[in-house]
């Protein structure tokens, strides 16, 4: 079998990066369970860009890296004692809660990243590469069908066994009312009405602050305790 040769990127860099903070935290810590999983994703993407299966591999690359610096520009704010975004607010500050389940945990990460951070990382790409959104469209949507498989994955190890999850009902429900496709669907019309406003700075920035704070909610209700 030929195998492919392996160049280092910069999603080599970011892939360090949380293979360093997965360390660095207790296993049950719920900002841990979410690395553990963006770790995963970053990981089938830089597998993805190796292998020639995006259709620009420089977009690709610097859309991956833009959006994993606002997860890591977080995790940063949040141990210089300065606040993170709101949308990542609820899960550093219930990340030791011992009523919440790690699913919960990693669904509300991937909930602020998805519904707040990748609108920001379209943008923030944009500008990078001098190009429109509609650009990056296959590139985000190739990005989209990886996290969306590696969910599936995930709510079947993160889920408790059928009679656990018979009796923990509330976490049936809960997991239930969200979905990654639409999240991911919210992130691009954001992304595309924040890109239109580009040259209205006060607007955009309004849109973006209500854009963070709609999602810090919608994590907040993922993160709710529950009965063991």
């Amino acid at each position: 079998m030929v195998q492919l040769e392996h160049f280092a990127t910069p999603v080599d860099k970011v892939v360090s990066r949380l293979r360093t903070l997965s360390t660095t935290w207790p296993e049950r810590d719920g900002v841990a369970v979410f690395n553990r999983v963006y770790l995963a994703v970053t990981q089938e993407v830089d597998r993805h860009v190796d292998a020639g299966q995006f259709p620009d591999a420089q977009a690709a690359i610097t859309l991956d890296v833009r959006f994993a610096e606002r997860y890591l520009a977080a995790v940063e704010a949040v141990a210089e004692e300065r606040r993170p975004p709101a949308c990542w607010r609820p899960l550093f500050q219930l990340r030791r809660h011992p009523g919440v389940r790690p699913l919960q945990f990693a669904l509300a990460g991937i909930n602020a990243h998805i519904g707040h951070d990748l609108a920001l990382a379209v943008v923030d790409t944009c500008r990078t590469l001098d190009c429109e959104p509609v650009d990056l469209e296959d590139e985000f949507e190739q990005v989209g069908d990886i996290l969306i498989t590696l969910e599936e994955r995930i709510r079947e190890d993160l889920t408790p066994g059928p009679d656990v999850l018979q009796i923990a009902d509330p976490l049936t429900h809960l997991i239930g009312s969200w979905s990654l496709e639409r999240a991911r669907d919210g992130a691009w019309s954001a992304a595309r009405a924040l890109w239109a406003l580009r040259d209205l700075p006060d607007l955009a920035d309004e849109c973006a602050r209500r854009l963070d704070a709609a999602v810090g909610l919608a994590s907040r209700m993922l993160l709710t305790p529950l009965p063991d």
